[in-house]
Order: structure tokens, then C-alpha cells, then sequence
């Protein structure tokens, strides 16, 4: 935990330099649910993350399969955690303050749980980003055991992960050890914030789509695309002037991209529609 208070906007850009930076996963997941809950205690809330890691230790006994085992067991059946099956796009499956609330989530926020309480409790997780999928792998020096959090902490083996991503996707999937390789902070964090984006983008809930594409910004600055996305949302909010840098920005580098010419015509509109205030 930080000595000082971690602000989102620095991890952020700190992460965006380092993707693979020191940081903590379950603080800055609760720093950006705060965005969308301003109320939460962020402190309070790691705090019982840290009870529930004492509470696991004693299932901890043995060599790393009966760990994993025993991990699993306190979190997927003592704790009640699982995939919510039924609303699997409801904003709040991604929000990790809701998620040890309501003991319901997506692959990647549960994934995020048992990273962080396995962690505080001594154990090396480490997330795995499969297409479609998220999933996570306990490591220690003679092993590595894949984990699905999204279905009851469900070992894996290659062909279960090819199988999950074909699944998910339609598309075959090579299950090799580049393909299995832990991914950084960084990297799981864009992939939660992208998560967000597209749920709030198809309920074209503007507002909230700007917000996360700031966030997203921060983390991923030179990426032209959120800042097409993020100057077409402040069009759709009646702020044009906002949106001009942004969608400026993408049309002088991304000028071979298939949609130029239909930002060119928004950055137009948005242009004149500044033009006419004045």
C-alpha cells in the first residue's frame, strides 16, 4: 500500500511510461471504481481485501497445486465469487469495490480478486490475457498452474485455454508460452478501461464515455483512436469546442485510415458550429 495517497491520473501516466511498474492492482482498480462512486473509502476497502488475505492463509498449506487449490476453495465457494452469467455487460461487474460487494464479476475484475488476495497473502498471481478472456496463472519456482476466476477458479490446462478462446471468439488460438506470458499492470488496466468504454459507448452514455477515455488517455497518450472517440462523444454532448483538437489530432495521423473522411466532415461541423457562437 502507498504511504502517500496514490492519485489515479498519476498511476496512470506513470504505468503509461512502465506498463510494468510496482504498483498496486487492487488500489488503483478502487481509485478508478471512485471516479464512479466518489463516496467509496479506497483505505477501508483495501483493508478488508488484507482481512480476507488473513483469512486464506491457512488453506495455504503445501506445495503450490493445494494453494491454488485451497485459494480457489475460499474464494469461489466459502466467499461466493463467480461470473455474473446472467448481466455480463452491467457497468458494476466492472467496478472492483462492487465486485467484493456483490461477489459478482467479470473474468477480468475477478481476476483482479484473486490477483490481489492472493497476493497479500503471499502467493505469486499473475494476470493472462487471453482473447475473448481473462484469465489468471499462480506461479512459483517449479511450476505454473492457469486459473479461470470467471468459472469457479477452475484449472486449466493448453488445450482448456484454446478451447475458451475459441469459444469466446470463433477463432482458433495457439495456447503457447508467448500466448500464456503474464501481462503487466498496464497493460490489464487498458484492457478494464476498454472494457468500461464499450459498455457505456453502446448505452451512448456520453458523459461517462469521456470520462473513461480521459483515463485512457493518460495511459495510452499517442493512441489516435481515443482521441477520434473522445472528440465524436463531446460533439454528441453539444461541446464542439472541446472536441477539436481531438478529432484534429486524428486527422493528421491517421490520414490512410478508412474512416478520415467521415472525422474530416465531424471536424467540420464541429468547427462550424464553434464559428457560429461567435
Amino acid at each position: 500500500m502507498s504511504l502517500m495517497p496514490l492519485q489515479l491520473d498519476t498511476a496512470l501516466e506513470r504505468l503509461a511510461r512502465d506498463p510494468a511498474a510496482p504498483l498496486d492492482l487492487a488500489e488503483i482498480a478502487l481509485l478508478l471504481a471512485k471516479d464512479e462512486y466518489p463516496n467509496l473509502d479506497v483505505e477501508a476497502t483495501l483493508n478488508e481485501m488484507t482481512a480476507m488475505a488473513h483469512e486464506v492463509r491457512p488453506y495455504l498449506r503445501g506445495h503450490l497445486a493445494h494453494q491454488v487449490q485451497g485459494l480457489c476453495r475460499y474464494l469461489f465457494h466459502e466467499m461466493g465469487f463467480r461470473g455474473n452469467t446472467l448481466d455480463y455487460y452491467d457497468p458494476r461487474n466492472s467496478y472492483l469495490n462492487l465486485v467484493l460487494e456483490r461477489r459478482l464479476g467479470i473474468p477480468i475484475t475477478l481476476s483482479a480478486v484473486t490477483m490481489a488476495i492472493g497476493a497479500r497473502a503471499g502467493l505469486t498471481i499473475a494476470a493472462v490475457g487471453l482473447p475473448g478472456h481473462f484469465i489468471v496463472k499462480a506461479i512459483d519456482p517449479r511450476q505454473e498452474i492457469l486459473i479461470d476466476p470467471f468459472n469457479g477458479g477452475r484449472v486449466l490446462s493448453e488445450v482448456d485455454c484454446q478451447s475458451l478462446v475459441l469459444q469466446a471468439t470463433g477463432v482458433p488460438f495457439e495456447a503457447s508460452r508467448e500466448a500464456l506470458a503474464p501481462l503487466p499492470l498496464g497493460a490489464m488496466l487498458l484492457r478494464m478501461l476498454n472494457n468500461l468504454k464499450a459498455i457505456y459507448y453502446k448505452a451512448q452514455d456520453w458523459p461517462r464515455s469521456i470520462r473513461i477515455m480521459e483515463r485512457l488517455r493518460l495511459l495510452r497518450p499517442e493512441e489516435a483512436a481515443v482521441r477520434r472517440d473522445l472528440g465524436a462523444c463531446y460533439v454528441k454532448i453539444g461541446q464542439p469546442g472541446k472536441a477539436i483538437n481531438h478529432l484534429r489530432h486524428y486527422v493528421e495521423v491517421a490520414q490512410d485510415a478508412d474512416d478520415i473522411e467521415k472525422i474530416r466532415g465531424l471536424l467540420n461541423t464541429a468547427i462550424t458550429s464553434v464559428a457560429q457562437w461567435n
